[in-house]
């Protein structure tokens, strides 16, 4: 057991030792979006203990009594104690009734990593409020949770554990995976207990299990990710010639600010301000004005040249299409993404000259993917 020392943050009702105890009604009583878990229905083939609630606070239970979970670093057990009260999370907007009678909640855990993403930056039903990396750490695990049980159904199963590799602890999925077994009653329990097991050792022969994959460059990281057909020990050549670096993070993050006190001698292709010479509205279309940052950026990239691509980018495969633009050409890729309290950056908004509409703004926020490492060479994460 290791000595327990001070968490920098603080979970609710987070079960304490010596005497390890799961207070639920309060915790029922902290969380509205809990509470929102009763009466939605489940397959009773694979959870005959009940709805949701039920199932969920046995997933706490099991938790909890987990000696591996107790034996964590005080912060650890809080990043899996909020996410087995997350992990299903998403199930009332996703359950549905199939035809065949059964009860399926698909896509329920890519859901849920945005709504845990959001209900636990606004942090209002929260103590304290929570730190980027244990925030989005949380996402994460609730993001694959069910990888475990389903990580040889994958077309490479190996590429599925690094790629997971790259933002979650997998030794803390696996935890999770198998408190979300023990919480269930179902006639397969122990098969699905083996598939936790084969998970772990097959992560560990994948040297990715409590930490990410370490691959033998920066560039041999971004060759794997970006060509299915690569083995991950595989050292690429790195022939990119010049840099350019993709700015991600809400409208009112501080991007601009952050290039002019960080990146102030670089060229910067700026969205915000090609929308204002081109009397473009942020909620209009914005093709016209992605042509002429394209165009702009062609123009550099011929000359070798690097610069900053200052916009939003909130989504992977936005991203994505920008970086194998930016690739074409020879770049290689920093990705910077600007993190700040959420009560801040909508603060800053309502401040700033390009003002951003608040719907648009909240749908920006509601399919926010925060980049990670399978993304680009370089990735800095921050936290303003």
């Amino acid at each position: 057991m290791q000595e327990e020392v001070a968490c920098a943050w603080s979970f609710p009702y987070c079960p304490e030792p010596p005497h390890w105890q799961l207070d639920w009604a309060a915790l029922q009583e902290q969380f509205s979006w809990l509470r929102a878990l009763a009466g939605v229905p489940q397959d009773a083939l694979y959870h005959a203990e009940g709805d949701v609630l039920i199932h969920t606070g046995m997933v706490a239970s099991a938790l909890v009594s987990l000696e591996a979970w107790r034996r964590l670093a005080p912060s650890a057990r809080q990043e899996l104690f909020a996410a087995a009260l997350l992990h299903d999370v998403a199930k009332p907007q996703c359950t549905q009734l199939e035809a065949d009678g059964h009860i399926s909640s698909r896509g329920h855990a890519r859901k849920g990593a945005y709504m845990a993403r959001r209900l636990l930056w606004s942090g209002e039903e929260l103590q304290a409020p929570l730190s980027f990396a244990a925030r989005e750490h949380i996402a994460r695990l609730v993001s694959f949770h069910g990888l475990p049980l389903h990580f040889l159904d994958k077309p490479d199963p190996a590429r599925a554990v690094i790629r997971a590799s790259m933002s979650a602890r997998l030794d803390y999925v696996a935890l999770l995976a198998e408190a979300d077994v023990r919480g269930r009653i179902c006639t397969d329990q122990a098969e699905l207990l083996a598939r936790i097991e084969l998970f772990r050792d097959f992560c560990q022969e994948q040297n990715c299990f409590t930490g990410p994959y370490q691959f033998a460059s920066e560039h041999s990281r971004f060759v794997y990710f970006h060509n299915e057909h690569i083995h991950p020990t595989y050292a690429a050549y790195d022939d990119t010639t010049f840099e350019v670096v993709l700015m991600a993070g809400l409208p009112g993050v501080g991007k601009d600010s952050w290039i002019a006190r960080h990146l102030s001698d670089w060229p910067v292709i700026s969205l915000d301000e090609l929308r204002r010479s081109l009397h473009v509205a942020p909620e209009e279309p914005q093709g016209r004005v992605i042509q002429v940052a394209k165009e702009q950026a062609r123009i550099s990239m011929r000359q070798q040249r690097g610069f900053v691509w200052n916009a939003t980018n909130v989504t992977a495969p936005l991203r994505s299409q920008l970086i194998d633009f930016f690739v074409s050409y020879g770049a290689r890729v920093r990705i910077i993404y600007l993190d700040a309290p959420l009560s801040t950056i909508l603060h800053r908004n309502r401040e700033r000259a390009a003002y951003v509409p608040e719907n648009v703004l909240n749908k920006l926020l509601n399919k926010l993917d925060v980049p990670d490492l399978t993304e680009a060479h370089t990735l800095q994460l921050i936290s303003l």
